[in-house]
């Protein structure tokens, strides 16, 4: 359980549910893990259940819609443990509003960018020169399958999260030749402690008809794509998307309706 031992390591967003579960498991695999978010309570909770299992972790607070928490947060990190090694852009604001294009006001695509694309790509500028100076390094970027194709809402975070991913590309083409990777990961449904009570049986029916595995995913199946791209293991890895997804989006939209008729094509 050391793939990632002695490595620095930066989880954005890593107080609940997916980030929580690859903040869990870096630890575990020996990195020393910054844990932040907006929340103190849930985040030291979080710090507390690493070391308690014998992983090293803080936690800092920060916001990643303001500017001066985030240069504060790799400061504060290369201080505390002269550099960084592995950023991973989890944070995302999933509880702003959204909507069809005629149903959003400029002012919630402006605050959805800012939360889900905009605070991105300033981490990724603001870690650069941390990741220079250690000679390499690996940014892993959390994406989203609402990415993958067009839906009835949401669109401000889709066409965001489809951003991430051309952000992935760019950063792996322009600093690849410094050994900095980046990668995206685009998690399915990923069902949590937190959001399981929000998630309607129907909804649950409906992806579990289209998953062509036997149960939804959870945030270990993150966490482990995560500690792979974060280790040397990947080091001829970079510029993917990865869609974690149980195969959700390997067919075509008709797949479940034929499979339940008993058939393989109309």
């Amino acid at each position: 359980m050391d793939r990632l031992k002695d490595k620095v390591a930066i989880v954005t967003g890593s107080t609940s549910g997916i980030g929580t579960g690859i903040a869990k498991m870096f630890g575990a695999e020996g990195a020393k893990v910054v844990v932040c978010g907006r929340n103190e309570e849930r985040g030291q909770a979080v710090v507390d259940d690493i070391v308690a299992n014998g992983g090293e972790a803080v936690f800092q607070k920060v916001d990643i819609t303001k500017p001066e928490t985030i240069d504060a947060l790799f400061a504060d990190t290369k201080e505390r443990w002269d550099g960084i090694d592995v950023l991973v852009n989890n944070a995302a604001g999933m509880a702003l509003k959204d909507g069809r294009v005629d149903e959003l006001s400029l002012e919630d695509w402006d605050a959805v960018f800012a939360s889900d694309i905009r605070s991105t790509f300033y981490c990724i500028k603001t870690v650069l020169p941390y990741l220079q100076e250690r000679e390499g390094g690996s940014i892993i970027n959390i994406g989203s399958m609402a990415a993958c194709s067009g839906d009835l809402g949401s669109t401000a975070y889709a066409c965001a999260k489809a951003g991430v991913d051309k952000l992935t590309e760019y950063t792996a083409l322009q600093y690849g030749k410094q050994n900095i990777r980046c990668n995206c990961v685009r998690p399915g449904l990923i069902v949590t402690p937190q959001n399981e009570p929000r998630i309607p049986q129907p909804l649950k029916d409906i992806f579990l008809s289209n998953i062509e595995v036997n149960r939804y995913g959870n945030p270990d199946d993150i966490a482990a794509i995560c500690v792979y791209l974060g280790s040397d293991e990947s080091e001829y890895f970079t510029g993917q998307i990865l869609t974690v997804d149980g195969g959700l989006n390997a067919h075509v939209p008709t797949v479940a309706q034929f499979r339940a008729m008993a058939s393989r094509t109309w």
